[in-house]
């Protein structure tokens, strides 16, 4: 017990810094979940946007444009999973040469001093990250891969198909392109979420500020941005 309490006193602040960035990081993603169902943000825009351009598919003969647009977003989402697989590498050569690190960091200015035990902990959670980034990354690969046979098997025009048959198709469409996105939107704010990390191997309170500002910028871009301003006048227009 006293061994408990003597590692809580040593640790307090990085323990600390790690709870506050695990709450913001689970916090946000579900913060943001709960307000897109009520809320104009990029992710409930674009989803609408994503129901309108599958009913506007059901209503082509020719669909190269939409097979390309799905494409050439798979192709991003493949750049960042194929990104996230070389920084992993980085990260576990640098796992077996952390007392290099160590001394390149402790020549910064307020760099706080840490055991390669620690440094270890630190670089184990940004592999977990980055893990957790290329799951996701794929994931959205195979549901876009789900869209382009969703919408191979899709019905013609001149098919004999209800309005009711042709809506549903067009929301299953859209519903499996949104998943994809998000996904990929997930996967990105978690490249976010590592940036800040990276304050955690100079000191404590300067990875807790980054948590913060990570936090604010996503909340600007997805709630406030011009960009979403645009979306919603073209929306309700």
């Amino acid at each position: 017990m006293e061994q408990l309490v003597s590692f809580f006193s040593a640790n307090w602040v990085n323990l600390l810094a790690l709870f506050w960035f695990l709450l913001c990081f689970k916090g946000y993603n579900a913060y943001t979940r709960k307000r897109a169902r009520d809320t104009y943000c990029l992710a409930s825009l674009m989803h609408q946007y994503r129901l309108h351009w599958m009913t506007q598919m059901l209503n082509r003969d020719v669909r190269i444009a939409d097979t390309t647009v799905i494409a050439n977003l798979e192709r991003s989402v493949s750049f960042f999973a194929s990104s996230t697989m070389l920084i992993l590498a980085g990260l576990m050569t640098v796992l077996g040469s952390t007392e290099k690190a160590i001394d390149v960091v402790s020549d910064i200015p307020f760099a706080a001093a840490a055991t390669k035990g620690e440094w270890e902990l630190k670089l184990l959670l940004m592999i977990g990250l980055f893990v957790y980034a290329f799951f996701k990354f794929t994931w959205s690969l195979r549901q876009y891969g789900f869209t382009s046979v969703m919408m191979g098997a899709a019905p013609l025009p001149t098919e004999q198909a209800s309005d009711q048959e042709r809506k549903a198709h067009a929301n299953r469409l859209g519903v499996m392109s949104s998943m994809a996105a998000n996904n990929f939107n997930l996967g990105l704010r978690t490249f976010y979420f590592s940036m800040a990390v990276l304050g955690w191997f100079v000191n404590p309170w300067l990875f807790m500020a980054l948590t913060a500002g990570v936090v604010f910028i996503l909340y600007r871009r997805e709630f406030k941005s011009s960009t979403l301003q645009q979306l919603v006048i073209s929306h309700t227009e």
